[in-house]
């Protein structure tokens, strides 16, 4: 036998051996329904499970840690606008004012609102610290002492975090 007709009886083969499945064809008013339908409409109707979310997975403290750090920089961000904000449209010492109000309201307000204020400045202080320590000494960059660091960075944070709310 010859190759071409050896291969073309192994083609032949596996078109018969492959699944024969009739192909779907969607008209226009079934094409613009699955449009309308969301993704767990679609997985419910055809009786497929919805992928699992990330609200189901245990994330690594590293990225909770990473997490952290961006929110805080967020917090920061919009503390400063708000402050700048109360400056420019109160008039010079609002910002004081909202200052001098929020400790007037007892220990309970005063203590929580200044470990709300310092936790993110003292956490993104640290990770910042952190941060510079791996550029200068990439060797510290492995899981475990990623692990560590982010415990510690937790950590101290909020124990400094708490000594700050009692000054």
């Amino acid at each position: 036998m010859s190759l071409n007709v050896l291969l073309k009886q192994s083609f032949q083969r596996a078109a018969r051996l492959q699944a024969t499945r009739s192909m779907t064809i969607l008209s226009k008013s079934s094409g613009e329904e699955y449009k309308k339908m969301n993704y767990t409409s679609r997985m419910k109707n055809s009786g497929r499970p919805v992928s699992p979310h990330v609200t189901v997975y245990n994330f690594p403290i590293a990225a909770v840690a990473s997490i952290t750090n961006r929110v805080t920089g967020c917090v920061l961000s919009f503390g400063a606008l708000g402050l700048g904000a109360a400056e420019l449209l109160g008039g010079s010492g609002s910002a004081l004012y909202i200052m001098q109000f929020v400790g007037s309201q007892g220990m309970l307000i005063s203590a929580g609102s200044k470990f709300a204020i310092s936790f993110p400045i003292v956490y993104h202080y640290g990770g910042g610290l952190r941060h510079l320590m791996w550029d200068q000494y990439p060797e510290m960059l492995t899981n475990t002492d990623v692990a560590k660091s982010s415990y510690q960075l937790f950590a101290g944070s909020a124990l400094i975090s708490g000594a700050l709310m009692f000054m």
